[in-house]
């Protein structure tokens, strides 16, 4: 089956889709403003199927690949929700101790697509941990529209000292260098910018098309920032240039690139808002950026 993209389908059908990921409106409200763009023997039930991710199509790495190892692990969060679970993997032949990188997931938990960035990552020759604060709900569901349900329910004040416990349990996590990295995606790109401004101490930091924090936590940023943008995001885009004014009067190091005709959710790779030659080149560069921050 041909894998369609966002040019196959209108923008405003884009928006709306974003509006119901996000929480803006529910599958109902969703379905209903989408019937006015359902012809063509199409419904507005197809359309959201066609928009919805498709993991197991997307998949980079397998699970069982004999290039990388992975286990399910517990770790103590004891100013967040107590246990937390999380996805780890690293590279079958280690040679020395391995810099670390935390993988914080969109606004879905632990989903498939994620623990595929994981195994990406160990690939390239790191250890990735990647939390799921779904966890103290029971954890990812295995249901996309369930998971947007339990996610709504979360203390988001206790989700943030989660993945606080994480960075700081993986600096001396096993066979790790002490080095520490975060990536995340849409609501993990708004918390590793979260991240960033509560741990002095975190050696790079990625945000792919996140919340920014408010201006006057810029000061507290020392860890070297790469953030990536989609250009048709103005959800996440509004509120950039405030920011990047607060960093610069700061002081801190950071690289913002923005992605010409890009969506929100550029590199995810299971949905049509997946653009694959922008998501290649913001991989490069991150994988670029950890090396120059996290081997040396």
């Amino acid at each position: 089956m041909e894998l369609k993209t966002a040019k196959d389908f209108d923008q405003e059908l884009l928006i709306l889709f974003d509006a119901y990921v996000h929480g803006a409106i529910d599958r109902r409200g969703f379905l209903s403003k989408a019937q006015k763009f359902a012809v063509g023997g199409m419904t507005a039930g197809m359309l959201l199927t066609a928009l919805s991710p498709k993991f197991a199509e997307a998949q980079q790495i397998r699970p069982d690949d004999t290039r990388i190892r992975t286990q399910k692990v517990d770790y103590p969060s004891p100013n967040g929700t107590g246990t937390v679970k999380a996805y780890v993997a690293w590279p079958a032949q280690v040679s020395g101790p391995l810099p670390a990188v935390l993988v914080i997931h969109e606004n879905r938990g632990l989903n498939p697509h994620i623990e595929d960035i994981a195994r990406r990552l160990a690939l390239d020759g790191y250890l990735a941990f990647a939390p799921d604060a779904l966890t103290i709900l029971g954890g990812y569901p295995g249901d996309e529209d369930k998971a947007r349900e339990l996610f709504a329910k979360l203390d988001q004040t206790k989700a943030t000292e989660d993945f606080v416990a994480a960075a700081n349990f993986l600096r001396s996590y096993q066979n790790t260098n002490g080095k520490v990295g975060a990536v995340g995606f849409c609501y993990g790109g708004g918390m590793v910018q979260t991240l960033a401004t509560r741990l002095p101490d975190l050696n790079a930091a990625v945000p792919f098309y996140g919340n920014v924090p408010a201006a006057e936590g810029a000061a507290k940023v020392k860890a070297p920032l790469l953030m990536h943008f989609a250009a048709v995001d103005e959800r996440i885009n509004a509120s950039w240039p405030t920011y990047a004014a607060a960093l610069d009067a700061a002081g801190v190091k950071y690289t913002a690139f923005q992605y010409p005709g890009t969506q929100h959710g550029f590199n995810n790779d299971t949905t049509p808002r997946y653009d694959a030659e922008a998501a290649k080149l913001a991989w490069s560069r991150t994988i670029a950026f950890f090396d120059a921050n996290l081997k040396g």
